[in-house]
């Protein structure tokens, strides 16, 4: 007898299935579970391929949970916050006085129009160019944390790039006060985690 279940785990791929009958069960209730088991059941799947799958599952859940445990809260966020809010003034500041030697004939809509462009261009550079290639910004680097998707790896270009960006949404730098990620990290899946460097092998006794 089919359950109200059995259609939807039909629908369901191979590796969706043993997911749900492994690493996620406890996401689901039992007779979703019942439905889920019958599939797999009926696919025949070979062992090799269900065990490979379940063990990439469960190895993506355990970094999943180690990375989310290990998430920076709103206090130390509101730091790296505040220190990345002064060094991009600063640095703000320096191109300003450097472009400002080669552009005194220009009227005032000009120079206004510049000025925006350099603050939209040292903001985005300043926070795509030091995560992309350090995953720190110096508030991180100040804080020891850095920026990690959300399974604990190292993110993509395009990933900070995205980050970045999103960081232009208004009230972006400040959602993180009211969760533990904020906008820019909801929408480009990363996450600021505490950076503990491992210790090598050989100095431990």
């Amino acid at each position: 007898m089919e359950n109200e279940f059995t259609k939807v785990m039909s629908e369901r791929t191979d590796e969706q299935l043993i997911k749900i009958v492994t690493a996620d069960r406890e996401k689901y209730n039992a007779v979703a579970i019942e439905a889920a088991e019958l599939e797999v059941s009926k696919r025949k799947i070979e062992t090799g391929k269900f065990e490979e799958i379940k063990e990439k599952a469960i190895t993506e859940k355990d970094d999943k949970q180690k990375t989310n445990s290990n998430t920076v809260g709103s206090g130390i966020r509101f730091s790296i916050f505040f220190i990345d809010s002064i060094a991009w003034i600063i640095l703000v500041s320096i191109v300003f006085f450097i472009i400002g030697s080669f552009v005194q004939s220009f009227n005032d809509g000009a120079l206004t129009l510049l000025s925006y462009v350099l603050i939209f261009t040292t903001f985005i550079a300043y926070y795509a160019i030091m995560e992309i290639k350090f995953q720190k910004t110096i508030g991180k680097f100040i804080t020891n944390t850095k920026v990690v998707k959300m399974d604990g790896s190292k993110p993509q270009n395009s990933d900070i790039m995205m980050r970045t960006f999103c960081r232009l949404i208004p009230f972006d730098r400040v959602s993180y006060l009211f969760a533990k990620n904020g906008i820019h990290d909801f929408l480009s899946k990363t996450t600021v985690i505490k950076d503990k460097p491992e210790v090598s092998s050989k100095y431990q006794y």
